[in-house]
């Protein structure tokens, strides 16, 4: 009997915090987009405006290969999950402090803080991969089998992406420059994944990329649907076990530090 209403009080409390999270992830969504006259057609501009620039410079004045296909859909393909992690992870670090009113007076995982910010970026996503499906059919690009993969490499993108945010997050609730060094790292963390370039180009330099778990989720994404063949599973096996491993310890550590955040924001 006393498991019985464990398991309910347990089934009611995962209902709340769903309920909480679904909230918080509305309340981006709306605050992001409720007042804008383009609305969720910003989530797409950003890529495309990259996108345009990346050709401009990347494929027009420094002849960057791209493998055999348009160079627009080659960085499109990359930039894609870049934007899904960059702008998750600048809003995320943040959130914390952005929610600080809930984060002090109520008791709840706060590890759904950021996590919100990373899910409100999922309808950036979306938005950003129909106009990329709309660009693959301009440019008569099928997919093939291989295209079955990138559920997968989305479900790799997010996990990185929340143990990123989580520790990010956490730390800078105690350090306040955090944040700018986030941002500043961004900027330069484009440069060093392969959204403007191929892996190929990287040569003597590319075990410094392999290490970079989102090498192998942006090359997934490109061999996957683009290219349609079979990724490079070393490179996968990689940011795989990096990823999970530093998603483990964002979540402990996120979790270790959750107890002082009340008293220090």
């Amino acid at each position: 009997m006393t498991r019985t209403l464990t398991d309910k009080a347990e089934r009611l409390s995962a209902a709340a915090y769903w309920e909480l999270l679904m909230n918080l992830t509305r309340r981006e969504v709306k605050g992001r987009y409720s007042q804008s006259f383009f609305g969720v057609a910003w989530a797409i501009a950003q890529p495309l405006a990259t996108m345009a620039v990346f050709t401009i410079v990347f494929s027009r004045v420094a002849r960057m290969p791209s493998d055999g296909i348009p160079y627009p859909i080659f960085a499109y393909a990359a930039l894609v999950p870049w934007f899904f992690f960059s702008n998750s992870v600048a809003s995320g670090t943040l959130s914390l402090i952005t929610y600080r009113n809930i984060v002090t007076k109520t008791y709840f995982p706060r590890e759904i803080v950021p996590l919100a910010q990373v899910c409100s970026r999922c309808i950036d996503f979306v938005a950003a991969a129909a106009l990329y499906t709309v660009l693959m059919i301009y440019y008569r690009i099928g997919l093939g089998p291989w295209a079955l993969l990138a559920p997968a490499f989305l479900v790799l993108l997010i996990l990185f992406t929340v143990g990123f945010t989580l520790a990010t997050s956490a730390l800078n609730v105690f350090y306040r420059d955090v944040n700018p060094v986030v941002q500043i790292a961004l900027q330069l963390w484009l440069y060093l994944t392969p959204v403007a370039y191929p892996l190929s180009a990287t040569g003597r330099f590319r075990p410094l990329f392999v290490i970079n778990p989102l090498s192998a989720i942006v090359e997934g994404f490109r061999s996957s649907i683009v290219f349609g063949r079979a990724p490079d599973w070393t490179l996968v096996g990689v940011s795989c076990a990096m990823t999970l491993t530093m998603f483990a310890a964002a979540f402990v550590m996120f979790k270790r530090m959750d107890k002082y955040f009340a008293d220090v924001i």
